[in-house]
C-alpha cells in the first residue's frame, strides 16, 4: 500500500484513518479505564477506581475532573456510614463517547487484521 502520492490507495477510498476517530479525552489510558469501569456498574467508588487503575488520589482526581468538565461522568460526594465517599457514574454523553471510542478501536483492529493490498492492475 502506498502512502501519499497521486495514485488512489485503499486509505483514500475508505476515508479517514480510524485513528482520526479516537477522542483524546476518552482515549487516555486512565480516563478510558474510568469510563469502562463506570460502564460496568451504575456507579463506582473512588477507592475502587484508584485500586483498579493503580493511580494516586491526585492523579485520579485530575482525570475525574477532566471527564466531569467534559460532561462524560457525574461525581457525587456523600457518606457511607461516617466515612466520606466519592462515587462516579457515566452520563449518557459518556456512554456515547465510550461507544464511539470502541467503534474506532474496532475499526483499527479490523484494518490491521484484514489488510487490503494497494490497488493495481490485475495479475500484478
Amino acid at each position: 500500500m502506498s502512502v501519499g502520492g497521486p495514485a488512489a490507495t485503499w486509505d483514500d477510498r475508505e476515508g479517514l484513518h480510524p485513528t482520526q476517530s479516537l477522542d483524546d479525552t476518552v482515549h487516555q489510558r486512565v480516563r478510558l479505564g474510568i469510563l469502562t469501569i463506570a460502564r460496568e456498574a451504575d456507579r463506582v467508588e473512588f477507592g475502587f477506581l484508584k485500586q483498579q487503575l493503580a493511580v494516586t488520589d491526585g492523579n485520579l482526581s485530575r482525570h475525574l475532573r477532566v471527564l466531569e468538565e467534559s460532561g462524560l461522568i457525574t461525581v457525587e460526594k456523600g457518606y457511607a456510614g461516617r466515612r466520606p465517599r466519592t462515587w462516579v457514574a457515566l452520563t449518557r454523553e459518556g456512554a456515547q463517547a465510550l461507544d464511539a471510542e470502541l467503534r474506532a478501536l474496532r475499526a483499527l483492529v479490523l484494518r490491521l487484521e484484514n489488510p487490503h493490498p494497494a490497488p493495481g492492475p490485475p495479475g500484478s
